[in-house]
């Protein structure tokens, strides 16, 4: 029996790491990519290769140059030759309020929010083709929902909403391309205050934060949903369409 091949881009931390351990706890070989998170990614690849040996590689790629995503590719092609999953998890996110917004910071959000999404689903089409394969794009509630000072990572997630979308028409029927918009799951690495914590959960119907494995968990659902494409799982605890608040 063949091995299932998944790829995790930024998995070597946060969300994609807790994908990658989920995903490969469910028997698919995981291929973690990273760009600075050297220690983090060969950590996880050795605690992951110690539960099921040769079944957890890493790779180094800045998703940012065109070539790389070609180059990682055909690396996946000349070791395992096929793909299976490919999850578009990596992301830059920051505060970029329009007063301060530079061309560098747009360049940065947009590429990897949008732009290495999807080059990196072109330069994989062969292979997810191959093996009727899906691609699941880490989406976010703020590309619908805007939030304040960071225009340009909202309008970058908004694109990849729309790519997932146009890609899932134009890859069907042999890729099957969805998304999950997370809400509160995880807070940013640099932190938020406790006051504008418990304004998101107010915001939240469940009031309360989400985990990770809730979004792992639904990774798994659309992997597993061979009669869904083209949607976007929102988890993010009925906060996207909740109701307002007085009059």
């Amino acid at each position: 029996m063949h091995r299932t091949i998944a790829l995790i881009t930024g998995g070597a931390k946060r969300l994609g790491a807790n994908t990658a351990k989920h995903l490969h706890a469910l028997g698919h070989t995981v291929v973690i990519h990273f760009n600075q998170s050297h220690d983090a990614a060969h950590a996880l690849q050795q605690q992951l290769n110690a539960l099921r040996e040769n079944s957890a590689f890493i790779y180094q790629a800045n998703l940012s140059e065109p070539d790389a995503l070609v180059d990682l590719a055909q690396w996946i092609s000349n070791e395992f030759g096929r793909l299976d999953i490919l999850i578009n998890n990596a992301s830059s996110f920051y505060s970029t309020p329009l007063s301060s917004l530079t061309t560098n910071q747009y360049n940065d959000l947009v590429a990897t929010n949008m732009t290495a999404p999807l080059f990196l689903t072109q330069a994989c089409q062969t292979l997810l083709t191959q093996s009727q394969g899906v691609v699941i794009n880490m989406c976010d509630i703020h590309g619908s929902r805007p939030l304040i000072n960071h225009s340009a990572y909202c309008m970058a997630k908004a694109g990849l909403q729309m790519m997932t979308l146009a890609l899932a028409n134009e890859l069907a029927p042999h890729i099957r391309v969805n998304g999950i918009a997370p809400g509160a799951i995880e807070w940013p690495s640099n932190g938020i205050n406790g006051d504008t914590v418990n304004e998101v959960l107010k915001s939240v119907p469940l009031q309360r934060k989400g985990h990770v494995n809730d979004i792992a968990k639904a990774i798994e659902y659309l992997i597993s949903a061979s009669y869904v494409t083209g949607h976007i799982l929102t988890v993010d605890g009925g906060r996207q369409h909740s109701a307002s608040i007085g009059v």
